[in-house]
């Protein structure tokens, strides 16, 4: 492995609540932190003047007027304002990161598809320069929708700083280690885990062991938030206290340095003469946040048929329309099957939703050959698909004792929206062109004889 994780130049709050060091627990929390005794301040807000000779500054994640439940904000103090830059915005090029609406003529959606992993190449990429679009969906400018990307990265930035107007990300690592350190706090992320940085939040990302793939959701519209259980009750699939907060870190660096914003769709950099990673202190809601996805207890019937794959859901982003999602994050992992009469795995169906599937590591149980690890399918609205044929045949004619599914974890993000692919996804990316012949050998079996199965 490529081991080339730079010495860390951030110094951390002491102190942190919860089991694991440097994070704090919950999921929409109001958390405080600070890497200095007292740089926070208590009672208040904005005192005329902050300790340290610190700047408070808000972010908000949400309009002023936002109802309580639903108003995010962090309030944040340090060493300089974010406004300083030293140079105008310029608006730069980023070929393969495409947000919504990217139509062309020369690209369709309309079939299943299905891509083997995007392989490393010698060139030298980091986190943002490595990003490759395969869908988009909705429209980035009204912030509905979202896009999918897969990030090859090799590098770290150096000196170098990223943030998004446009969305917030879900980034869901597939091979290598990585570590983003953001103006809150520093996330450490390898495969199994996943993190979200909000809209707006300034971050680095180095390597910690590369080279590293993984996916990403790109969410132009409400943020993510764990699924209502109803039924359910209150225990099982994602718990909040299994999501960890960085705590606070800073650096007082004084260097030159390059900001990318990423605004509309289009790209812009700027040069400050400092690292913009310098919040010595915060509280608030609106914060990083990562998610180990080991921690997820899936649910399931244990007598016949089995429910919905939405029962599988860890975070979903609101559209507006009670229970159908802008986005739906779902993951599919070990589990047990325990269903009597009962073909286990998903069933032959359509589906209002756009269905985007990315294989972690293991097998997928309806697709045993063919959609490896790093791999990725797309099932768009009401295009039919199913398990293939020696799927179907397996568990048409299985013991149907206890079975423990065992070595996998895959997910899929799925919206309302119709997810378009990109000239990348069609032209450049391993796109298996056989993947719609896996069903041409299933067989007729009607036969018109009464209660033959």
């Amino acid at each position: 492995m490529n081991e080339q994780a730079s010495p860390s130049r951030l110094t951390l709050a002491p102190e942190n609540t919860g089991t694991k060091q440097g994070y704090m627990p919950g999921f929409g929390n109001d958390f405080e932190t600070e890497a200095l005794p007292g740089a926070l301040p208590q009672g208040m807000n904005s005192p005329q003047k902050c300790n340290y000779g610190l700047y408070g500054e808000q972010l908000s994640g949400t309009a002023f007027t936002a109802p309580s439940h639903q108003n995010e904000r962090t309030w944040c103090y340090r060493i300089r304002p974010s406004v300083k830059h030293s140079h105008r915005y310029e608006k730069i090029d980023m070929p393969f990161w495409k947000s919504a609406p990217n139509l062309h003529a020369d690209v369709t959606s309309l079939g299943q598809y299905r891509w083997d992993p995007i392989p490393h190449s010698d060139e030298k990429l980091t986190f943002v320069t490595g990003m490759r679009t395969m869908t988009t969906a909705g429209d980035v400018n009204t912030q509905v929708g979202m896009a999918t990307h897969v990030y090859l990265a090799t590098e770290s930035m150096v000196d170098d700083y990223f943030f998004s107007a446009d969305s917030e990300l879900l980034i869901v690592p597939q091979e290598g280690v990585l570590r983003i350190c953001t103006e809150l706090g520093v996330i450490e992320l390898e495969p199994k885990e996943i993190a979200i940085i909000p809209r707006g939040l300034v971050y680095r990302v180095e390597i910690i062991e590369g080279p590293a793939r993984g996916f990403v959701c790109e969410n132009y519209g409400q943020k993510f938030e764990l699924p209502g259980r109803g039924p359910i009750g209150a225990n099982c699939m994602a718990n909040r206290r299994d999501f960890k907060t960085p705590v606070a870190a800073f650096e007082d660096r004084e260097t030159s340095s390059r900001v990318t914003i990423k605004w509309c769709g289009q790209f812009h950099q700027t040069r400050i003469g400092h690292s913009p990673l310098d919040v010595v202190a915060w509280h608030g809601n609106y914060c990083p946040v990562k998610y180990d996805l080991r921690t997820y207890c899936p649910v399931g019937a244990i007598l016949f048929d089995h429910p919905d794959p939405s029962i599988f859901t860890v975070l979903t982003a609101p559209s507006g329309q009670p229970g159908t999602a802008n986005i739906d994050f779902v993951l599919f992992r070990e589990r047990w099957m325990v269903m009597e009469d009962t073909f286990r795995p998903p069933w032959y169906h359509k589906n209002i939703m756009s269905e985007l599937m990315g294989n972690i590591y293991g097998q997928y149980d309806a697709k045993p050959q063919g959609f490896v690890p790093g791999g990725i399918s797309l099932h768009n609205m009401m295009l039919p698909h199913g398990p293939d044929k020696e799927a179907f045949e397996k568990a048409s004619n299985a013991n149907l004792g206890p079975d423990k599914l065992d070595n996998t974890m895959s997910f899929m993000f799925e919206t309302r929206f119709p997810q378009h692919l990109t000239t990348f996804a069609v032209q450049e990316a391993p796109l298996q062109d056989d993947y719609i012949d896996c069903w041409d050998d299933i067989e007729k079996k009607f036969d018109g004889t009464p209660g033959k199965k």
